[in-house]
């Protein structure tokens, strides 16, 4: 018997369950940087957002996917400019709050693959997603420490073509054809 993968899975994370969506987030991110193909995009969209730990690359198991002088503790936003940098266009949606800052500035300050990385404020958003060109994480969960690894939280991954498809449209027509 031939065993099929499911597309979408939902998860709900706290410490109850014992899960966090960190390994998820991951494992999602460094797919970007195993497979990059021309007119990738990625979006990445949080009403709060912080510059969360995601790889501890001390070991260097993963030098060979974060280049030449790889950071031994890699975070988002180190991931988001990686992804830029080998021709993914990122975009990131998050409020003009002071608290997201910390963030954006870190995301600016590197400015090699600055060209490729949009950020977009938005007074307004409360949506939580990031989607690639071939998948989505999207549930209640800001990217932030707190909705990392503290907060009760419910958050959905799938690779189901036509979901993927349908949200990325949605994203392009709201914060790119629109502006």
């Amino acid at each position: 018997m031939r065993y099929t993968f499911p597309t979408t899975r939902t998860v709900r994370t706290g410490r109850h369950t014992g899960l966090t969506a960190d390994t998820l987030i991951r494992t999602a991110l460094l797919s970007e940087l195993v497979a990059p193909e021309a007119d990738r995009s990625l979006w990445v969209v949080s009403a709060w957002i912080s510059d969360i730990d995601l790889l501890d690359d001390s070991d260097g198991s993963f030098a060979y996917l974060l280049g030449d002088d790889p950071p031994e503790r890699c975070r988002l936003s180190d991931l988001l400019l990686l992804i830029a940098a080998v021709g993914t266009t990122v975009r990131v949606v998050t409020r003009p709050e002071q608290s997201n800052q910390g963030f954006l500035s870190r995301l600016e300050a590197r400015g090699d693959a600055r060209s490729r990385v949009h950020v977009i404020q938005d007074p307004r958003v409360h949506e939580k997603t990031i989607c690639g060109t071939d998948w989505m994480l999207t549930g209640s969960m800001n990217f932030t420490r707190s909705g990392l690894s503290a907060n009760k939280e419910q958050i959905t991954y799938t690779t189901d073509t036509a979901q993927v498809v349908q949200a990325v449209q949605e994203l392009e027509d709201e914060w790119v054809t629109r502006r």
